[in-house]
């Protein structure tokens, strides 16, 4: 009986050690609509959609601490939030103008604007730029103790579904002791010809904050980045990095995005809103500031750029988060 018992104790920490190895893991599973849950010890941490508007956003993000780190309009409507720009969808990824297509805004954005006979005009040549971001096929669904990743191949579509471009974006989920990281990672391939890349300032990796964090809420919500500029000041100019903070479910939380040496025209510029746009935009100049060069180019046939960024969600701010820290030892990886 005593050997019985021991044997049953031993199962007992057995079935514990494996269920703490198990839940201590990052997990990632595909959804019926080919999106992405990605978890950590059980908890969420992200969801990745691919079939709502016109490109794939990763929704619903959770910080170090559990708030929720992105608004929730459009995709749900919650009392007290701003109901502004339904094309910021999460964290995602567009730009206003190449080969002019617009893959940034959304038919959303603009239906509004059609009975209104000022706007009309303008309102339909916008909708006819518009293009999309259209997920294919994942290459790596992977996860561990250390990370979940997913590599991904999109193409952009003109209005008319004819292929421009292809994109390769890898995107990686880790945890430290205070921090959730995402790193997004693309590859911009001009694989169906040569392609003109306009200066819009509506263009990039952005994210977009709860309403309670942002500057215009007056709740405490503050934009800084690495050259100390904040706020209004922070807005269209170059850093390494940029960081929002403010407060979530009363509790002072934020995310920094980081801008990797190797990454396309670094240090990137930053099209930060006090209202709580959050972009990382490395493609705008004269329209950030008509004093500025024209940032137009074309990227050859066969030819591609990378754009290597990384997420950091902490609490408290920019200097109790250790961003500046997290920059330096970001900036020594290599991409």
């Amino acid at each position: 009986m005593a050997t019985v018992s021991r044997l049953a104790s031993r199962l007992v920490v057995l079935c514990i050690v494996l269920e703490s190895s198990v839940l201590a893991e990052f997990q990632i599973v595909e959804t019926d609509s080919h999106g992405l849950r990605i978890t950590h010890n059980g908890h969420p941490f992200a969801e990745y959609v691919v079939d709502q508007g016109n490109k794939p956003y990763l929704w619903r993000v959770h910080g170090p601490t559990g708030k929720l780190m992105t608004r929730a309009y459009p995709m749900e409507d919650v009392e007290g939030e701003r109901k502004d720009h339904p094309h910021h969808r999460g964290i995602t990824f567009g730009h206003e103008g190449i080969n002019g297509v617009d893959t940034w805004a959304e038919e959303k954005t603009f239906v509004d604007y059609l009975d209104n006979p000022n706007r009309a005009e303008w309102a339909q040549g916008r909708l006819d730029a518009l293009g999309r971001i259209v997920h294919r096929e994942y290459e790596e669904l992977s996860a561990s103790a250390a990370q979940a990743r997913f590599v991904e191949i999109c193409d952009y579509h003109d209005r008319n579904g004819q292929k421009i471009l292809a994109e390769k974006r890898t995107v990686t989920f880790r945890v430290t002791t205070n921090h959730r990281w995402i790193d997004f990672d693309q590859e911009l391939i001009a694989s169906e010809g040569d392609l003109h890349f306009e200066d819009k300032k509506d263009s990039g990796l952005s994210i977009r904050i709860p309403t309670s964090m942002d500057v215009d809420s007056k709740l405490g919500g503050k934009i800084i980045n690495s050259e100390g500029q904040t706020d209004k000041e922070a807005w269209s100019q170059p850093a390494n990095w940029c960081d929002y903070h403010g407060p979530v479910d009363g509790e002072t939380v934020g995310v920094a995005i980081l801008n990797h040496p190797s990454s396309f025209r670094h240090p990137t510029r930053w099209h930060v809103r006090t209202y709580g746009l959050f972009t990382a935009n490395p493609f705008a100049s004269k329209q950030f500031d008509s004093a500025n060069p024209d940032a137009a180019f074309v990227l050859k046939q066969g030819e591609s750029l990378k754009l290597f960024h990384r997420f950091v969600f902490h609490s408290g701010n920019a200097e109790t988060g250790k961003i500046a820290e997290a920059y330096d030892q970001y900036a020594s990886e290599k991409r």
